[in-house]
């Protein structure tokens, strides 16, 4: 079930990188999240506007965690 209420502006969803590798965001509306997956974070989107805060995110496992080859 998907809540509209969480829906993200397309347009911000280009614009937005992690704030802490500056890398881009995967959107999972299923869950009203934004991943980093190279910071290993998912970051919540509230009321339509995403929680771009490290405090407020919450740890993914992202299948990156082997080093790069």
């Amino acid at each position: 079930m998907t809540d509209t209420a969480n829906e993200v502006d397309p347009k911000l969803l280009e614009i937005l990188v992690c704030p802490v590798t500056k890398g881009p965001l995967t959107y999972d509306r299923e869950k009203a999240e934004l991943i980093s997956e190279k910071a290993g974070l998912a970051f919540p989107i509230r009321g339509g506007i995403p929680i771009m805060l490290v405090d407020e995110a919450r740890p993914v496992e992202t299948g990156k965690g082997k080093p790069p080859a």
